[in-house]
């Protein structure tokens, strides 16, 4: 796992500057994840393991419970290379799962197998 804290200038540019805060950033592999049964609890296909409704279009990650440690707690923003956009952690992975996001990609299982795994940079504000 690798680690960079950016100084107050690179944060602004990440995230709009807020003092006494740093950037983390982090490698980790990000798969793709769908309101489906199969990938979800098939009885609550849109709630979130923290109890959120997801619709789609919504910019929302999942994070392996090893991540949660680390600063990536429910509600974090997160901004991940590659990606426009800023993302909200809103769900939390089976435990099975270490160093992982899961993008939530609504309805649209071909763009979730079109996106498959990948290894991805991830930066998130964190209070000092």
């Amino acid at each position: 796992m690798k680690w960079l804290i950016v100084g107050a200038m690179g944060f602004g540019l990440l995230f709009g500057g807020c003092a006494g805060r740093t950037v983390r950033t982090m490698e980790v592999v990000a798969t793709a994840y769908n309101s489906i049964g199969s990938q979800t609890h098939p009885d609550h296909e849109n709630i979130t393991a923290w109890g959120d409704t997801l619709e789609p279009g919504m910019k929302c990650i999942a994070v392996s419970r090893d991540l949660i440690p680390e600063g990536l707690d429910y509600d974090t923003k997160v901004k991940i290379e590659g990606l426009p956009g800023t993302y909200r952690v809103l769900d939390k992975m089976n435990r099975r799962w270490t160093q992982r996001i899961d993008i939530y990609m609504g309805n649209d299982v071909e763009a979730a197998l079109d996106w498959g795994a990948q290894q991805v940079t991830i930066s998130w504000k964190e209070d000092k």
